[in-house]
């Protein structure tokens, strides 16, 4: 593929306005070292160096365009507490559009706090609460996207399955998306895929595919998915295998472009980004998923929820053409 088309491709992604929804979340990092085993029980002493958190969940897939260069609205709801204060701080900070997430008193904000160790996750705590949002909510979210939709290039769906996202929320954002030709990329559990039918592009891991299709041949897989979901395209991503794309009728894999491999914390979120991103600033699917897998391919060699910038991709790229020229 021509890496100098996307690099222009790139330079085109500050010109670009998204849409976000699902479910928000903190992501904490605690960075230390272990130095000896606790006498009060047979578990690790990690003396703490660093603490940091980022925007989690969708929350990751804003954070992600955001470093790429695009405009974002995000929709999605945070508890009355600290917590939620503290997510959308980090979101206005960033220039995010944060009218359509709103605050709600009962709901407590989820919070994943991961302990590393020399370079090693010792221990994952989650703070979460699982409340769907009511009729009353959906009807206001779909209400505002009809009027705000056509100032948007694309929409992305980043469902985390802890109650943002419904049956009927997720077929009127697919319906949204039919209705104003705006393009609909779904990252779902497996539980929920069929809700989005319909959808532009579903991007499942595979561990996810397989449960969706109940089937274990990578071809066969995607296929499955492409007829009970009812979506024309579907990317799975296979890890340190790449990804595989189902366009239609044609199938494309795309090896890694990964040389070290610390960390795949919200790596899928960048890849929903990434391709979110492309396709607004006029990408095709296969450019767009090329482009993902070189932003994977960055984002997996940093520890912890971390992000691409536009500058590191396009300097990836780049240094593709270089070898390429060689």
């Amino acid at each position: 593929m021509n890496s100098k088309k996307l690099v222009q491709i790139v330079d085109k992604f500050s010109s670009t306005k998204l849409i976000v929804l699902g479910d928000l979340m903190i992501d904490r990092f605690i960075f230390g070292s272990v130095s000896r085993i606790s006498p009060e029980a047979p578990v690790p002493i990690v003396n703490v160096h660093k603490k940091m958190s980022m925007p989690g969940g969708a929350g990751n897939v804003v954070n992600n365009l955001v470093a790429l260069g695009g405009s974002v609205s995000v929709y999605g709801i945070v508890g009355k507490d600290q917590t939620g204060q503290e997510l959308l701080k980090m979101f206005t900070k960033n220039n995010v559009d944060i009218k359509g997430t709103s605050v709600e008193p009962n709901r407590e904000t989820i919070q994943k706090t991961r302990i590393i160790a020399q370079n090693q996750h010792v221990v994952r705590v989650d703070e979460e609460s699982y409340n769907v949002i009511t009729s009353d909510q959906e009807d206001t979210i779909i209400k505002d996207l009809n009027i705000e939709i056509n100032k948007f290039d694309a929409i992305i769906v980043s469902d985390y399955g802890k109650g943002f996202l419904t049956y009927t929320l997720a077929q009127k954002i697919v319906k949204l998306g039919i209705n104003y030709h705006k393009i609909v990329i779904v990252d779902t559990k497996p539980d929920h895929a069929r809700w989005f039918n319909g959808c532009y592009l579903l991007t499942p891991n595979l561990k996810e595919a397989r449960e969706i299709s109940g089937l274990d041949e990578i071809n066969d897989i995607g296929r499955e998915i492409q007829k009970i979901c009812g979506c024309k395209n579907v990317l799975i991503t296979q890890g340190a295998e790449g990804m595989t794309l189902f366009e239609g009728l044609n199938i494309d894999h795309f090896p890694t472009k990964a040389r070290e491999v610390y960390d795949v914390s919200g790596a899928g979120d960048t890849v929903e980004a990434s391709i979110g991103i492309a396709l607004a600033a006029g990408a095709s699917l296969k450019e767009a998923v090329e482009i993902a897998n070189h932003a994977a391919g960055i984002v997996v060699g940093k520890i912890g929820t971390a992000t691409v910038s536009s500058k590191e991709l396009k300097q990836d790229l780049n240094s593709q053409t270089k070898q390429n020229d060689k």
